[in-house]
Order: structure tokens, then C-alpha cells, then sequence
């Protein structure tokens, strides 16, 4: 116990005080041929083996990967998706299911299965917590809650029916981020996981991690144990203030907002520096996550240093208007800066993304900054497409991909986006990208491109918008996730050369125009179908006469497993006519 308690103590200690000197200590250790994360022109990219790696992904449904038998014969589907990246889980209570005996047999088997299809990996480490629960740990931890401590909460606050029907499951409360045996024990697995593939992945079939899942608190916004009252009346921990007062500046404006109502103190308890609001109470909780997950990810980083991410249940949004609705203290944007004053560890915040707004999602996640990553989504090919144009995202993935088939439109748009993807990537570090998805009652979207002024219409009105599947808490469905093919228009326009422009998508047409309005007439040149493949145009027909006019039709969802087409436009001015 003596030996536990120490390497509790050297976490929080490097956690809180050293993090800048061990940061330089395993970055000093990583060779450029890790995967990593690197900034190019105006992009942060994932490098795998030394090059730009966009993920299309998609993610299991959460308990796939915890038989062998079962995942048998979706492997071969997944690479008939198109997929490169499969996001799948390392549960805890699977990996240690007694204190320090470690199986590793069910990541073999992923490993292994992935790298024979030529897929990557992304790990989702099941740990303390998933989905504001602790039901993915060891029964040896479940067990003893005087050694790892759980959560209390007031009376049920929230309003949110499926936060009340989940309180209701027969789990014992998650566990407290204040447990420093619980956050020992977790550090410990994880790195033992992190060594077992720096051992055996010597190919980088591995690319990412994501520590913990879905993490906070259900049903309150703070943590009412006897631990967390104590901790809540203590002084705020100088190491955030020092980070406030370091960054103020460039504070995002919800904590700016929630530390300026008390006059910016730099001394106090939490309720004296931030108010007595669940605001207040959800920074709390934020920080004392934050520093958790902290420590787990420097033990795996100090084996195995690959990028590594936290996931958030999006709050507020439409139902869920208050921390605890949501899980309270998980990184969703509003408290993005507290997390990396807490958990520097972490590369990236990355936001499971159900909610109807997907624009107005991603762009609260990238603010200061942040890379954005969506490991969780609808199957909407639409929102796919504007994550990778629109804000350079190093991927995306469909949640319960399990549920799809090589027939869906999802793996026809990966399919053509799988062959150009070193010219996506070209072009997102050279602000060579545009993204087009035209929402409903949206005829037409305006982007500026390669000197041009491109205006992007629909080519039909009268098409539904897909309805989405009814979803559970943070995601979840019970049932299949696949939805209808995406009617709204939407298309990448990449600028390849002067006056020359690759367009691929559904349901949309372009007209050009030139910036400088006193540069000329802009007339279309040529029109070629086409595709990539390995990153090489192959062209199609070219199209003249009354087919001359560039427009991508709707994309129909099964009909065989076709790829969305794929224009090649080039441009010539003549003079303005007088």
C-alpha cells in the first residue's frame, strides 16, 4: 500500500508541478516515425510513418471487441467499408480482471485482425469511467469502495428523462476522481497496456488513444462525498490560477466570464474564485477529472508516447441545459481550458457529436487551437464532409459502425475520399479547401477559393432531409445506427492549380466568378469525370455540348457499391465586355 501511495504522490507531482520537463522527456524519447502530431501550414495532421494520415473511421458498438468469435466476421465487412481506421475498446475489467495479472489477448487479436486488412487502430481505453459510469472496471475495484471510493450526489436534479432512466440501472456510483488509489490503480493498468504495445506493434497499426470515456457526473453537478465537500472548500490549486492568470488573454469567453464574476481572484476557495453556481461546480469537477486523467495518460505516455484524447458528452444542448444533464466536468468546450491546465497530457478534446448543430459543434471545438477529432457521429456523409473542409479535422468516425454495410453511402464517400487523400491533405495545410453543406432552407453557400468567388447551389429542392435514429445518453442505441443516405448537398472544392478545381459530393452545382471584379469574365474551360486512386487523378469522360455543366447529382444510398463522382473544372478568363 506504502508503494501505491508513492506512485500516487510522483503522478500528481509531475501531473501539477514537472509537467513541462516530462513533456521534454518523452518527447526527447519519441522518434519521428511514431505516430504524432504535427502542424503543416495551416493544419495539424496525424503522421503515421512520417506522413499525413487522415482517419475515416468508425467506431464499434462498445462491446464488440470484447469477444474474438464475435468480431470474426465483421473485420472483413470494415475493410469492404473503406474504411482506414477502426476505433475500438480495451476494457479494464477485461485487461486486469484480477490485480496485476494482465491479459492482453483480446488486443492481440484487434491488432492482428486490423493489420491483415491493412487498418489502423484507434484504442479506446475503457478505464475508471464510460458514459459517467464505472461499469467497465474490474469487479476487484467494484468491490471495494473504502480503497477506491465512489461518487454522492444530492437528491436527482437533473430534468433529462434519460439521465433520470439511467439513474434507475442497477450500477453502484462511478468512481471519485479524488480517489488516489482508484487513479494509482487505473495509471497502472494503462501503462501496462502502453507497454504491451510499444512491445508488439512495432508496425504503428496503432495511431491513437483515447484515455477514459465520456467521463463526469450524471444526475448533479458536483460530487457531494464527504472527500469532495472537503476539497470543494479548500483553496483553488495554485497551479490552475497560475494558468488563468498566465492565459487570461486568450481565455475562452465561458470561463472568462465565470472567473471574472468574482473580480479574476487569484486566491481562494472554489466558490470564492469562481460563484456558487453549477457553473461553478462543473470547473470543480472538470479540474479534478482533468488531473486525473492526467496521470493515467503521462503512465501510458512514459511507455508509449502516441497522441492520446478525451471524448465529451456535449453539453448544454437542446434538453440538457445544465451540468449534470450532461456529465459534469467532462471536457466539453466550456471548460476546454481547465482541462489543459489539468491534463496537459492530453493532445486534443474531442466531442462525440449527436447534436442537430453539427457546424456549431465544430467550432467550438476548435477554438484556441484545439485539432479537431470526431470519434463518435451520425452516419451523415454531409457532416463528414464539412469536418474534413471546413476545419481541417484529422478524422471522423460512425458510431455502431458494425451496423453498416459496404451498400452505404457512408463507405461510397469513403471510398472516394480513401484515394485522394494525400491532395486532401495537401490542401488543408494550404488553405486550398472548401467545404459545401447547404442545411435545410439554405439555397446556395458562398465560398471564396483559389482567387474566385464560388457560389454553390442545390440541384434539388424537394428532397427530405434523413430523419436521424432515436439515441440514448451520449449516443447510444440499442438498435441499428443506420440511417437513409444524406439528400442536403454537400461537396469538398479543392483548388489543385491556377484557374483549375477538383469538386466531389451530391447534389450541388458551382458557378465561378473572379474576386477582383475588374479582372475579367470567368468562362468554364473543361469538365472531366474522374476519380483517385493512391492519391492520382484517373480521368473519365469529358463532358461538352449539352452535358456540359457542372453538377454533381444526388447520391443514391444503395445501389451497388459506387463511389460519389467526382469533377475536374478548369477555368479561362476573357476580357469584360464594355
Amino acid at each position: 500500500m506504502k508503494n501505491l501511495f508513492s506512485l500516487t504522490r510522483l503522478l500528481i507531482a509531475i501531473a501539477t508541478v514537472g509537467v513541462g520537463n516530462a513533456r521534454c522527456s518523452i518527447a526527447q524519447e519519441t522518434a519521428n516515425s511514431f505516430p504524432h502530431l504535427g502542424k503543416t501550414g495551416s493544419a495539424t495532421h496525424l503522421y503515421v510513418d512520417g506522413k499525413p494520415f487522415i482517419m475515416l473511421g468508425g467506431e464499434l458498438h462498445n462491446s464488440s471487441a470484447s469477444n474474438v468469435d464475435y468480431m470474426a466476421p465483421i473485420w472483413d465487412r470494415l475493410a469492404a467499408m473503406h474504411l482506414n481506421t477502426v476505433i475500438s475498446t480495451v476494457s479494464w475489467e477485461l485487461t486486469e480482471p484480477a490485480e496485476g495479472k494482465f491479459d492482453f489477448n483480446l488486443v492481440d487479436s484487434q491488432i492482428t485482425e486490423a493489420r491483415k486488412r491493412n487498418l489502423h487502430l484507434v484504442l479506446i481505453w475503457f478505464g475508471s469511467w464510460k458514459n459517467g459510469e464505472s461499469t467497465y472496471v474490474p469487479l476487484w475495484v467494484k468491490a471495494d469502495h473504502q480503497r477506491f471510493p465512489v461518487q454522492s450526489k444530492s437528491a436527482q436534479t437533473s430534468t433529462n428523462p434519460i439521465v433520470l432512466a439511467m439513474s434507475r440501472l442497477q450500477h453502484d456510483p462511478p468512481l471519485s476522481p479524488l480517489g488516489e488509489s482508484t487513479m494509482a490503480a487505473d495509471a497502472k493498468a494503462f501503462r501496462a497496456l502502453m507497454h504491451h504495445l510499444k512491445t508488439i506493434d512495432q508496425q504503428h497499426t496503432v495511431v491513437m488513444m483515447q484515455v477514459e470515456n465520456e467521463m463526469g457526473l450524471l444526475g448533479d453537478s458536483r460530487d457531494r462525498s464527504i472527500a469532495a465537500e472537503e476539497a470543494w472548500s479548500k483553496p483553488v490549486p495554485s497551479s490552475l490560477l497560475k494558468y488563468l492568470v498566465s492565459n487570461r488573454g486568450t481565455l475562452l469567453p465561458e470561463l472568462k466570464v465565470l472567473w471574472g464574476r468574482s473580480g479574476y481572484k487569484t486566491e481562494g476557495t472554489w466558490s470564492e474564485v469562481f460563484g456558487n453556481s453549477e457553473w461553478a461546480e462543473e470547473a470543480f469537477m472538470a479540474w479534478n477529472y482533468a488531473r486525473y486523467v492526467n496521470a493515467v495518460a503521462l503512465a501510458g505516455k512514459s511507455e508509449l508516447n502516441i497522441p492520446m484524447y478525451v471524448n465529451a458528452w456535449l453539453g448544454p444542448q437542446p434538453g440538457m441545459s445544465l451540468p449534470g444533464d450532461w456529465p459534469s466536468g467532462g471536457p466539453v468546450s466550456r471548460v476546454m481550458d481547465i482541462w489543459r491546465a489539468g491534463a496537459p497530457q492530453i493532445d486534443l478534446f474531442a466531442p462525440d457529436i449527436y447534436a442537430d448543430d453539427f457546424k456549431g459543434v465544430c467550432a467550438l471545438y476548435t477554438r484556441s487551437g484545439n485539432p479537431l477529432f470526431i470519434p463518435e457521429a451520425r452516419d451523415q456523409a454531409g457532416n463528414l464532409f464539412w469536418a474534413l473542409g471546413n476545419n481541417s479535422a484529422l478524422g471522423w468516425a460512425v458510431f455502431g459502425v458494425d451496423d453498416l454495410t459496404p451498400e452505404d453511402q457512408i463507405s461510397k464517400a469513403y471510398k472516394t475520399l480513401g484515394g485522394m487523400l494525400p491532395q486532401l491533405a495537401e490542401a488543408q495545410a494550404g488553405n486550398k479547401l472548401a467545404a459545401i453543406l447547404l442545411l435545410d432552407g439554405e439555397a446556395s453557400q458562398v465560398v471564396s477559393l483559389g482567387g474566385y468567388k464560388i457560389t454553390v447551389k442545390r440541384l434539388r429542392t424537394t428532397e427530405p432531409t434523413a430523419t436521424a435514429p432515436t439515441l440514448l445518453a451520449g449516443g447510444v442505441s440499442y438498435e441499428s445506427r443506420a440511417m437513409p443516405g444524406d439528400t442536403r448537398p454537400f461537396g469538398l472544392i479543392l483548388n489543385t492549380g491556377p484557374d483549375e478545381f477538383v469538386m466531389v459530393g451530391s447534389n450541388l452545382t458551382p458557378t465561378f466568378a473572379l474576386d477582383d471584379v475588374n479582372g475579367g469574365v470567368v468562362q468554364l474551360g473543361t469538365i472531366d469525370e474522374g476519380t483517385y486512386s493512391n492519391g492520382r487523378w484517373i480521368p473519365g469522360r469529358r463532358l461538352n455540348g449539352d452535358e456540359g455543366r457542372p453538377a454533381l447529382t444526388p447520391m443514391q444510398w444503395t445501389n451497388g457499391p459506387q463511389s460519389l463522382p467526382a469533377l475536374k473544372i478548369r477555368l479561362y478568363r476573357t476580357a469584360a465586355t464594355q
